[in-house]
């Protein structure tokens, strides 16, 4: 049974990487690899704040954040950013030559203004009300649509440059006063960070449960006959999920900011709590804005964000909201489960990411609204940022850009190589020394071992875009010794039961009992180092502490479903279970204890007849 497992988990990983369609295996069966093997640009960048003046670790951070989103948005993962000091940035993506990763890391990302045309709750249906009443808006750009009329909050998770925590009651109305002022009262002047880290904790109240987004437009709400079919197409085929930032993008072919920024073409979108939109061109820009800000009400006693437009945006802003607040809001009733609710919405779109999404229910003609959704002090803050700084919150100066040749990192590929066939072969050779016969499993044992890795990086490669490294091919270098470890352990183990005077059938089972507990301790430590290495290191060293875990995973699955039962058969075979001087367990080799015989030896001697002599005492007749 445990062969036969074996056998269906490597057909699995075949069938995955089309390995019987060798038309194909120029297109699956090949192996990511990252900067240091492949080529690639390396940028160090220097920030300023907007003023001129050195950013704070938060800005730092935050456009770290931003910046790891864009470059891994085009696909590349294996791509790096990482601080040094207080205002330095360096960022490698592998694959891109250095006039790509400039473009990438340097141009703004645009924060435009769209209509909503379809929603898609995440995990929910059109006909699930509570589903559409409550479903969130990640909450950083500006005017954009999520559940008007609803008290519950959304849950904050990354959108396209950070993390977010929009309201799904959020509303657009005209300012309180003519004139909105562009000074925060309580909570200060805006900073210029993007998009803060999640501020605010909440959770969604009676959203549909957490599936999959439903991936047809018939169950979405709006108005699909507003979509040209490009766009309809990408609705249907993308799949939003909670903090995902980069994959739904990949899903829609978007490859460049160009394609999801472009202020003249529909796109679909999602936020950062799995919500899908299908938006309408942008009517109005981010550049148009002119102040935005956070300021505790003193009517509600509330926080809220004043916008303030510019004189080349109080037009298109009037129209927009003048359409939306008398055709469709008016129409709506207030009910989040109506399509003319979320046609009245503006998603506020910031690098191709929903922020927030609130509703507009009335025409604001001088360009002077505020957004009021029940905001926490942090929360209206960080709308405000990101509605007044719209993208990066800093200023770079590219310091240094460095090209990595691919001539350089086939050369670390093949040291790499060498080093895994000079290890391969010494284990090998101890393993025919040594163990003789038993040979034969250990390195049957690493050749499947060794099968399954590549199976496996070849698998992350095709599916999840897997980029293997240096440091990777050092952590699959170590697993050639773990799995030779575990063999040692059982070997050992069932050869000290063969001094025992054991025959080799129960020496088997006996040394396995006693080997399998140490062999899966020694394998959870391993695995453990290897996840606290990958959560708190950087750089390269999470691509060894990847492979490390990964490798342990599949010696426990080698030595319990090939080495153990493999041991078992050949213990059932005159060769290995007649105790042969080559079979490595050869019990006067070992130095058995007590005579040693197989389980044939033992049975002939119980049947042998009984032919000791007999003593006898010879009594003379005249002995009394």
């Amino acid at each position: 049974m445990a062969l036969a497992a074996l056998i269906v988990i490597m057909l699995l990983a075949i069938l995955g990487t089309n390995l019987f369609s060798p038309s194909q295996w120029h297109k699956d069966f090949k192996v990511g690899l990252g900067l240091d093997l492949s080529s690639g640009t390396v940028l160090s960048m220097k920030a300023t704040t907007l003023t001129g003046g050195t950013p704070s670790s938060a800005d730092l951070n935050e456009a770290k954040t931003i910046i790891l989103s864009r470059v891994n948005a085009t696909g590349n993962t294996g791509a790096e950013v990482q601080t040094q000091g207080n205002d330095i940035l360096n960022v490698s993506v592998p694959g891109k030559t250095t006039q790509q990763t400039q473009q990438l890391v340097s141009e703004t990302a645009l924060l435009n203004f769209r209509q909503t045309l379809l929603y898609l709750p995440y995990g929910g249906t059109s006909s699930t009300p509570s589903a559409s009443a409550t479903p969130s808006a990640s909450p950083s750009a500006s005017a954009s649509a999520s559940g008007a009329g609803s008290t519950t909050r959304a849950t904050p998770s990354p959108s396209a440059s950070a993390t977010s925590t929009a309201k799904t009651s959020a509303k657009i109305v005209p300012a309180a006063t003519s004139s909105a002022s562009p000074t925060a009262t309580a909570s200060g002047q805006a900073t210029s960070t993007a998009s803060a880290s999640p501020s605010a904790s909440a959770s969604p109240s009676a959203s549909a449960s957490p599936s999959a987004s439903a991936p047809s437009s018939s169950s979405a709400l709006g108005d699909a006959s507003l979509v040209n079919k490009q766009t309809l197409a990408l609705f249907n085929k993308v799949t939003c999920t909670p903090g995902d930032t980069t994959k739904w993008k990949q899903e829609a072919g978007y490859t460049n900011p160009e394609d999801y920024d472009n202020p003249n073409v529909q796109i679909v979108s999602c936020d950062s709590s799995g919500n899908k939109y299908a938006l309408d061109v942008a009517k109005v820009q981010g550049t148009q804005i002119a102040t935005a800000s956070a300021e505790l009400s003193t009517t509600s006693n509330e926080w809220e964000v004043l916008l303030n437009l510019k004189s080349d945006g109080v037009g298109p802003w009037s129209t927009l909201t003048s359409n939306q607040a008398t055709k469709y809001y008016a129409a709506s009733g207030d009910d989040p489960t109506t399509n003319d609710y979320w046609l009245a919405t503006i998603a506020v779109v910031l690098d191709g990411n929903v922020v927030t999404a609130p509703v507009t229910t009335e025409a604001i003609p001088n360009g002077q609204a505020q957004i009021t959704g029940d905001f926490t002090q942090a929360e209206a803050t960080q709308l405000a940022n990101v509605l007044q700084y719209g993208s990066l919150p800093l200023n770079f100066e590219i310091l240094t850009a460095d090209s990595v040749s691919p001539s350089l990192g086939h050369a670390q590929l093949v040291g790499g190589l060498i080093a895994a066939a000079i290890g391969l072969a010494l284990v090998v050779i101890y393993s025919f020394l040594y163990y003789r016969g038993l040979g034969l499993v250990s390195v049957s044992s690493l050749i499947i071992a060794g099968t399954l890795a590549l199976l496996s990086v070849i698998l992350l490669t095709k599916y999840q875009n897997f980029a293997l490294e240096l440091s990777g091919i050092a952590g699959l270098i170590v697993a050639i010794g773990i799995t030779a470890d575990s063999f040692v352990v059982f070997f050992e183990r069932l050869r000290d039961e063969v001094r025992e005077g054991k025959a080799l059938r129960p020496a088997v089972e006996a040394g396995w009992k006693r080997a399998r507990r140490t062999i899966l301790v020694s394998d959870t430590v391993s695995f453990i180092a290897a996840l606290l290495l990958y959560y708190f290191s950087i750089g390269e060293v999470k691509g060894f502490a990847y492979t490390l875990g990964l490798t342990t995973i599949i010696d426990i699955v080698v030595v319990f479903l090939f080495t153990k039962p493999m041991v078992t058969i050949l213990a059932r075979t005159k060769f290995y279970g007649g105790g042969h001087p080559l079979s490595g367990l050869d019990p006067t080799r070992l130095g058995a204890r007590a005579p040693w015989r197989t389980s044939v030896q033992r049975n002939q001697v119980r049947r042998r007849p009984d032919t000791a002599p007999r003593s006898t005492v010879s009594r003379s007749s005249g002995e009394a």
